[in-house]
């Protein structure tokens, strides 16, 4: 079967950044970081103070206000970044083209936020109390639902969850579903909204959480004094288009997306597998999926939690997969500004790595002041750089050994 070439023509992003791809592209290539005070939870309740938290977000801005009281925020922030991905690709769907269009945006926990405030209300107030909406709102899958019915989308309409990896995941699905013949356009990428009591208290008691209680440099990935992540939210969404129909109507492309590896560790629940080697699976089997050569490719946007193993061993997979290439090729984590956003991280850095091909722009990793000895390859440190590479790749990695790993090229 012949494969069909996949292309990025449109994207939109809800970040700690920014509220849109213009302002979150200008923070990042700044080195400005999104992290900030807790203030949507009381911060005397977490032994963790700090989050990356989407400012001054309106969904009435996007859809109508009794749209949105009928959707968790989650699927606020999918919606927007979708609408806003639509709107760069310039694409219009028509009835005849509507079977044609699908969408796959994953989420690791969907709506939590939902689940607490509507447990609290079935407590204190019983059973008929509890929203009809509850489970609709609640749903990982509902923000595919929800923006496939806003665009009338009637093709594949799906969702991964697969923890952090979500993101990633979804966009290589969906990446496959056009490659093989299934549809000429897919919706596509993460959303997430985590910041909220059970999940702020289940990510401390795992100590997965960054204690540092100086926001400006609490996410320092590859740095020696890394403790952690932070906790963020928002969502990324690209829109992928077969080749041929993309060029017929005259769209702008970002950049080709050749290839898409996906793996198990088969090891636990939380921790990665030793030296990264589900992590590095996952990158030779995008490499090869794409028929891209290791030494091709320049830049990689790092999982890079800042994680005491996850930043070590994604250094060492990388090792493994590149060889001596591994240090000359450029690596950096955008989650130093934009703190993890767990499902939706692998669509937002999606977005960024084309955006690094597309402008010759290799984000930073901010914070990085002393280096872990053991993370020794080039981190573009603190400041970004302008360099031109022709394939870069995106990793991302979650919780019960999920890895997904993309590459996309210049073009």
């Amino acid at each position: 079967m012949t494969k069909r070439r996949v292309v990025v023509t449109g994207v939109g992003v809800v970040t700690p950044l920014g509220n849109d791809i213009e302002t979150t592209w200008a923070n990042i290539k700044a080195g400005k970081s999104g992290v900030g005070p807790l203030t949507r939870l009381n911060p005397e309740d977490f032994p963790a103070k700090i989050a990356a938290e989407v400012k001054d977000f309106v969904i009435e801005d996007f859809i109508e206000k009794k749209d949105a009281r009928r959707m968790d925020r989650f699927t606020h922030y999918a919606m927007a970044a979708s609408i806003m991905a639509m709107k760069d690709a310039n694409l219009e769907i028509s009835e005849e083209l509507a079977p044609r269009v699908g969408v796959w945006i994953g989420s690791g926990i969907g709506g939590m936020e939902t689940y607490e405030q509507e447990y609290l209300k079935f407590q204190q107030r019983g059973a008929r109390r509890v929203s009809p909406f509850f489970v609709p709102m609640m749903i990982p899958d509902m923000a595919s639902g929800q923006v496939s019915i806003h665009f009338g989308a009637k093709g594949i309409n799906s969702c991964s969850v697969t923890a952090c990896a979500s993101g990633t995941n979804s966009i290589g699905d969906a990446f496959k579903v056009i490659e093989r013949g299934d549809a000429d356009v897919m919706i596509t990428g993460g959303a997430e909204s985590p910041i909220v009591n059970m999940a702020v208290a289940g990510f401390c008691s795992s100590t997965a959480l960054s204690l540092n209680t100086d926001a400006s440099n609490a996410s320092r990935p590859f740095d020696k004094d890394r403790d952690g992540f932070v906790i963020g939210e928002g969502a990324g969404i690209v829109i992928l288009e077969e080749y041929e129909h993309a060029v017929a109507r005259g769209a702008k492309i970002y950049a080709e997306l050749v290839g898409y590896g996906a793996t198990g560790d088969a090891y636990h629940i939380t921790a990665p597998a030793p030296e990264g080697e589900g992590a590095a699976r996952a990158m030779k089997q995008a490499l090869q999926d794409g028929g891209v050569e290791p030494t091709s490719v320049g830049y990689i946007n790092a999982h890079g939690t800042s994680t005491p193993y996850n930043d070590l061993y994604e250094t060492m997979a990388v090792k493994s997969v590149f060889g001596e290439h591994a240090y000359d090729l450029a690596m950096s984590s955008t989650k130093s500004m934009t703190g993890h956003l767990l499902g939706a991280a692998g669509g937002v850095e999606a977005v960024f790595t084309v955006l690094a091909l597309k402008e010759g722009i290799l984000p930073p990793t901010i914070n990085l002041q002393n280096p872990d000895p053991d993370c020794d390859l080039d981190y573009v440190a603190n400041q970004a750089r302008e360099q031109q590479v022709e394939y870069a790749m995106s990793n991302s990695l979650g919780f019960g050994g999920h890895n997904a790993s993309l590459v996309f090229k210049r073009v």
